[in-house]
């Protein structure tokens, strides 16, 4: 099987070419050479651990569930044959792993807005009425919608919360989500919709004023 042409067939250049490169180094982990995993754990630790905790917003939470993600990865990486791309496998084991964590404790999940300074706006939709504010009116504003956006968060559905981090935190593609949440292009699509939705509706108020 060429698993060039298993892959996603609508990924970015960029995409591939990451695949690409992850899947040379899965080989060598296949083969024996199991340290060539710690280029794998460089590669994504930090990008794994950022979504888990904008998922969870507790670090401790978020640290643990990377290292499990990871540790269930290398003891399953034999099972990996690149039917997917390595990154899309590997969050869906963290996305996995931290929804089962979530629904076992009972979690409140907050969207962490902790990435938004003036050139990194994690959405549009969302932080458009700050752009006409700046200096200390607008961190008041930032600090002011991260808690009306929690709030707003919690009224949505574990799936729901977790499109919108995956989609508008880690810039995902429908595509990606769809791979790694196991279902379809459409449920994603329908889901970051009424999300979205839902977030305006109770924030209008706020992004109003």
């Amino acid at each position: 099987m060429d698993v060039t042409l298993s892959r996603t067939l609508t990924a970015s250049p960029e995409r591939q070419q990451e695949a690409d490169s992850d899947w040379g180094v899965v080989e060598r982990v296949q083969s024996g050479e199991v340290e060539a995993f710690d280029e794998l754990i460089l590669r994504y630790r930090g990008r794994v651990y950022g979504m888990v905790y904008n998922m969870t917003s507790n670090r401790e939470d978020a640290a643990d569930l990377t290292q499990d993600a990871f540790i269930k990865a290398f003891q399953s990486i034999n099972r990996f044959q690149g039917q997917s791309s390595f990154f899309t496998w590997l969050y869906r084991i963290a996305v996995n792993a931290t929804l089962s964590h979530l629904r076992k404790h009972r979690l409140r999940t907050f969207f962490s807005l902790e990435k938004v300074d003036e050139n990194d706006r994690p959405s549009a939709e969302v932080i458009e009425a700050l752009t006409d504010h700046s200096g200390a009116e607008r961190g008041t504003l930032v600090k002011e919608l991260q808690e009306r956006l929690n709030e707003a968060m919690q009224k949505l559905s574990i799936k729901h919360r977790t499109v919108v981090t995956l989609f508008e935190i880690d810039g995902l593609s429908h595509q990606e989500i769809a791979e790694i949440m196991n279902c379809s292009v459409g449920t994603v699509r329908s889901r970051l919709h009424y999300a979205k939705q839902q977030l305006q509706s109770d924030l209008q108020s706020f992004l109003n004023k």
